[in-house]
């Protein structure tokens, strides 16, 4: 096993399934959004995780296409637009897909196959989906084919964490083309509208699906929404002391001499880098935990591993275990800051090659 793994804690990630059923009615569903490997956790691969749900989101349809390889028989959503070329694989792994794309309705018409849609609605986040005031002629279109059932409706709210009028105006767009669709469709199955900042901020846009994504793995969707919610960080990213030596005052650190040391100085080499996913941004500036504390990294951060001080840390040794985050004295969303993005973005892109390690400790 190598050193440098990311350990996952299916207890948590249940225990903040039943935060979020705590708030819903009875008659409103969860479809939590498994897209990126689950948000870089990778509890997609769990099918006793994944199969207590009805239905599952992904966003690609090869992420589909995994869910029904490891044996998920449920429903599984596809939220973004597919491109014709993926049609073979839609109609053989049986996705439901969102769709807003006229030519490629007609395309997957073309192959007189059943197949289950949900109607995307462009409400102002200007990326997919077909304006409100379309529904009824999309409706009209789709009429003319019998193999195309429209299960669902949706939309996707934009800044539901930063501007909540802006957010209110998307739901009253979004509510007009539900009732259009409501009154068109009998047997219209699912209406959604909430991510995880709409969820914890807007109880009108439940509908009877939500989609939470961040706050699923316990981790905050936008800044303060972790405070809406009692939610338990589901991993941890933890590596291993692999080298250590003391190097002289005046001694260069890493590729380009960026760091020197000023004083004797004892380093340590962890076996993580930027192809691993830990953004060279932390260099000379990140910290990892190591015994309960912090100690700097040194240096620029290389492809496959990382130099840190621990000249102030008692009784280091090779082997002992160090966290670049641990939830606690370091957090998934101070390293983002530190980088200047999202902690979406840091989690999920913890490359392929880092092993997880499910417990439920």
């Amino acid at each position: 096993m190598r050193p440098t793994i990311m350990e996952v804690n299916l207890t948590n990630f249940k225990y903040n399934v039943n935060c979020i059923k705590a708030k819903l009615s009875s008659g409103t569903k969860i479809l939590p959004v498994l897209k990126a490997n689950a948000y870089g956790t990778y509890i997609n691969t769990r099918l006793e995780i994944v199969d207590e749900f009805d239905i599952v989101a992904v966003a690609l349809v090869q992420e589909g296409a995994f869910l029904r390889e490891i044996g998920y028989e449920k429903e599984i959503f596809v939220l973004n637009q597919p491109d014709v070329g993926e049609i073979e694989d839609i109609l053989k792994n049986r996705l439901t897909i969102g769709v807003c794309d006229v030519k490629f309705i007609e395309e997957i018409a073309k192959r007189r196959q059943n197949v289950k849609i949900h109607i995307e609605i462009d409400t102002g986040m200007n990326r997919t989906g077909i304006h409100p005031d379309k529904v009824n002629a999309f409706l009209d279109f789709l009429q003319q084919y019998e193999t195309i059932k429209v299960e669902g409706i949706y939309t996707h709210m934009s800044c539901a964490d930063t501007d909540s009028e802006y957010s209110m105006q998307q739901l009253c767009l979004f509510e007009k083309a539900v009732q259009i669709a409501k009154n068109r469709i009998v047997d219209l199955k699912y209406i959604h509208s909430a991510a995880s900042n709409g969820f914890l901020n807007f109880p009108e846009a439940y509908y009877n699906l939500v989609r939470p994504g961040m706050i699923l793995y316990g981790y905050s969707s936008g800044e303060k929404m972790i405070e809406k919610m009692e939610l338990k960080p589901v991993c941890e990213l933890k590596s291993k002391i692999t080298f250590l030596k003391t190097v002289k005052a005046g001694t260069s650190i890493g590729y380009g001499r960026s760091f020197v040391t000023e004083k004797e100085t004892k380093v340590a080499t962890i076996p993580i880098g930027y192809a691993d996913g830990l953004r060279r941004d932390l260099s000379s500036g990140g910290q990892i935990v190591i015994h309960g504390q912090k100690a700097p990294i040194i240096g620029k951060i290389c492809m496959d591993s990382l130099m840190v001080d621990v000249t102030k840390v008692e009784d280091v040794k090779v082997g002992d275990e160090i966290w670049i985050w641990d939830n606690k004295q370091i957090t998934l969303e101070e390293i983002a800051t530190k980088c200047d993005t999202i902690n979406y973005e840091i989690i999920s892109s913890i490359s392929s090659r880092v092993p997880r390690i499910f417990n439920e400790k």
